[in-house]
């Protein structure tokens, strides 16, 4: 085994840039990058909306658990998580268990700015998007810090926050060396 990861696994509220610096960081480490809600879509040739309108929150969070569970136990990968993977206590279980988890934090504005013109989260197709967000975070943010090893903030520029994560994950190497 080299001094890298070999699983790491991004938590996160919708529009902290998971995919984004998943993408970025998969590239860096020489890994496979997953996108859990991808993956998702391609398997059902469903889009996330149209899963949430016919399932209901309740079928989609079936499915994405079931991948969870088989997306963990690949090696060599990033795996971007749906933001409401931690719902589910086996996810987190799974995911803590299994890998290097980094919880990508964001300031509320920041999340608004990133999801405003986004059609594809069920969950802020609402008159008050800020308030729904503000109460998602309420309930998923002790989630969050639970099952991370590592919280980054995602604030700045995606290059400095790839940069920073890199250096820290090698600085850190020896410890998540096996997971």
């Amino acid at each position: 085994m080299n001094d890298r990861p070999r699983r790491i696994f991004l938590i996160g509220p919708m529009g902290a840039g998971k995919t984004t610096l998943g993408q970025q960081l998969a590239r860096a480490l020489g890994l496979r990058f997953l996108d859990s809600d991808r993956v998702l879509e391609e398997r059902t040739g469903a889009t996330i909306p149209l899963i949430f309108e016919l399932e209901g929150e309740e079928g989609f969070r079936r499915r994405e658990a079931r991948l969870i569970d088989e997306l963990t136990r690949e090696d060599d990968v990033v795996l971007a998580t749906g933001g409401g993977a931690v719902l589910r206590e086996e996810n987190r279980r799974a995911l803590r268990d299994r890998g290097l988890v980094i919880y990508l934090h964001a300031p509320l504005e920041r999340l608004l700015e990133r999801t405003r013109r986004d059609r594809n989260r069920p969950l802020l197709q609402t008159d008050d998007p800020a308030a729904r967000l503000r109460e998602i975070l309420r309930e998923r943010e002790p989630l969050y810090q639970e099952t991370a090893h590592i919280t980054v903030e995602t604030k700045g520029h995606p290059r400095h926050t790839l940069n920073d994560l890199v250096a820290r994950l090698r600085a850190d190497a020896p410890d998540g060396a096996d997971r």
